[in-house]
């Protein structure tokens, strides 16, 4: 893939080594190899302090990801997005983490004249009439404001693994995201499974959504996701009204040619 989209970044040139590098890694999948605790070592090396973990608060990988880079290094960075219509227990493991790891969340708000104006236009569940209005739900809820909170940085982290979903099913551990600026991503879990998950939580201790243990092992907003059964999809609770090959709120798929980002 052509990189010359991010070989300049707020006006200030990538060191050439680190752009060559990940060029590299991109070109002949040599990230793939790699453990998540080199991946992160090395994104810290390069790209610390304009580096910051994704984090929705909602889903262990997130979680496994704080604590990860804690280890490494104490200063790093995590952003979560408020959308507004959060469940009040991603409220509650927002400060559990802010006092279990001594660290500064960055909580990052749509902008709330687009915010009011779609209210006022749609109405306040307007997202279940259609998957139109479900994606400008999230683009202006979610996908906006995240672009914006990125574009302080030069890389970030994500919790996406490859067997969460079809949609992520060839995930990269490094990619370029083009339609944040350019952006380094990286995905040191995208070859993880959940029961590698499961098995990291519970022998680091690492907190996480109390909804996992009632039956929601996707937490987004509150009227968007619900409890599933036993042995159903773990993300079949999101979105639940909509087809499989729909259930993605924008943040992680490539910008549509229309520039909605969903």
């Amino acid at each position: 893939m052509p990189l010359s989209a991010i070989d300049i970044r707020d006006g200030k040139p990538f060191e050439n080594r680190i752009l060559n590098e990940v060029q590299e890694f991109i070109a002949d999948d040599g990230m793939e190899s790699w453990t998540a605790d080199q991946i992160l070592r090395w994104s810290v090396r390069k790209f610390h302090p304009r580096l910051t973990i994704s984090a929705s608060f909602g889903a262990p990988e997130g979680m496994i990801l704080i604590d990860m880079l804690h280890r490494i290094d104490p200063g790093t960075r995590v952003f979560v997005l408020d959308t507004g219509r959060l469940h009040p227990a991603t409220y509650d493991l927002i400060d559990r983490v802010r006092d279990r790891y001594g660290k500064q969340v960055e909580v990052v708000f749509p902008d709330r004249q687009e915010v009011e104006s779609m209210v006022r236009e749609k109405g306040m569940n307007h997202f279940y009439e259609s998957l139109e209005n479900r994606k400008l739900c999230c683009r202006i809820r979610k996908v906006e404001p995240m672009r914006r909170h990125l574009a302080g940085f030069d890389a970030y982290v994500t919790g996406l693994r490859r067997d969460q979903n079809l949609n992520r099913a060839d995930t990269k551990k490094i990619t370029i995201d083009v339609a944040s600026g350019g952006l380094v991503k990286l995905n040191p879990l995208a070859d993880w499974t959940h029961e590698r998950v499961l098995e990291y939580v519970g022998t680091h201790l690492v907190p996480i959504n109390r909804l996992h243990r009632e039956g929601y092992p996707s937490v987004g907003c509150e009227p968007c996701t619900r409890a599933v059964g036993v042995g159903d999809d773990p993300r079949s609770g999101r979105w639940w009204w909509e087809n499989d090959d729909t259930k993605e709120c924008g943040l992680h798929v490539q910008e549509e040619a229309d520039g909605s980002g969903i």
